[in-house]
């Protein structure tokens, strides 16, 4: 890896994996090409003073022209595809810019890939690696086996369809023309620069602010919990030793229900910034969103047998650590939290239900 293109990278894996490169590898420029929608947000990146090692460049993956100019101008050999939109709830809404940008925009990339690489030279080392999800299987019922890397696809929701639809693009390309790609269906993840709209933070900006913690359905929902740094530490090492056209999950190997996540981040706040009245009086119960799935659980064996991989923070200490960082970088959460359209999203997908229990 020495020119290595991070799309998405203003977002919340994204920039969490560009401070960990730069951290961890000291022989490589990272060139970060996002969008900047309403998740994006350059304030993820504001220590990186270093023009040698890190370049920003504003733009849309659904721009094939503009892409292709990008891999030329920075002799890319590396690409790890984090761009997407990822909201179940905002893909229930409206799923046309999932379509655009999950798949639309992964097969610009791959094309823009594939034309690059006719130059024998460069292709001697090229990696595309494209990040997913577990939400593309679909769901467990209780006591079911988790998820392998040979589990059926059965998206259940407009956001998981799309992703699943750009992974087999992805590994059509692989088989069809030869590209280097690796894939990596990962796990919920949490840690720092999460945007708010995504339970564990959600829950910490509301409590802090005294308002209902919205809670969907009976909260029983299960979710395999992996923290960030965890995630980007895996990425690298499929990067450096995973083999092309192969998949791989990444989890944390846990599985409490979501109102246990709910109930231990209302905890630790009780602790850290404590109140009057308990942060777990503020739990809202409501209507449940279409097609929720019940249960995710992620099989690493594969990853941790052939690459050597495994979680190094357990939920407790990792959701501490993420609640310290949420309470020591208020002004971060403020420029987000008080902006209308967040506001608005948040007035139109929860206050508007119907109390659930």
């Amino acid at each position: 890896m020495k020119n290595l293109l991070v799309t998405g990278g203003a977002g919340f894996i994204g920039s969490n994996f560009i401070h960990y490169l730069l951290h961890e590898y000291r022989d490589i420029r990272i060139i970060n090409l996002d969008a900047l929608t309403y998740a994006g947000n350059l304030q993820n990146l504001n220590d990186i003073t270093d023009p040698t090692r890190y370049t920003f460049i504003q733009g849309n993956i659904c721009d094939r022209d503009f892409i292709d100019s990008i891999f030329h101008q920075y002799q890319i050999d590396t690409i790890v595809h984090f761009a997407a939109e990822t909201h179940v709830d905002r893909s229930i809404d409206n799923a046309m810019s999932f379509i655009e940008t999950n798949i639309n925009g992964t097969y610009n990339l791959l094309e823009s890939a594939r034309d690059y690489l006719t130059d024998p030279v460069q292709n001697k080392n090229f990696r595309f690696h494209h990040i997913s999800t577990d939400e593309v299987f679909g769901s467990l019922e209780p006591g079911e086996a988790p998820f392998t890397e040979k589990t059926p696809y059965s998206p259940n929701s407009p956001y998981a369809a799309s992703k699943a639809a750009s992974d087999h693009i992805v590994r059509a390309y692989f088989h069809t023309y030869g590209l280097p790609v690796t894939i990596s269906n990962c796990s919920n993840n949490y840690g720092p620069y999460q945007f708010p709209e995504k339970l564990i933070p959600l829950v910490i900006t509301n409590a802090l602010s005294g308002k209902p913690i919205p809670v969907y359905g009976d909260g029983r929902q299960i979710r395999d919990w992996l923290y960030v740094e965890d995630h980007c530490e895996a990425i690298s090492i499929i990067l450096i030793k995973g083999i092309p056209g192969e998949t791989y999950n990444i989890g944390g190997s846990n599985q409490p229900e979501n109102i246990e996540i709910v109930e231990n981040i209302c905890s630790i706040l009780d602790v850290l910034s404590p109140t009057k009245i308990p942060h777990r009086k503020l739990i809202d119960y409501v209507t449940d969103r279409p097609g929720h799935d019940r249960r995710y659980a992620m099989d690493i064996s594969k990853i941790q047998k052939g690459l050597g991989w495994f979680p190094k923070w357990d939920l407790k200490k990792g959701m501490e650590k993420t609640v310290k960082w949420y309470l020591q970088n208020q002004d971060w959460v403020k420029s987000i939290v008080d902006r209308e359209d967040y506001q608005n999203w948040l007035d139109n997908n929860y206050s508007l239900r119907k109390v659930g229990r």
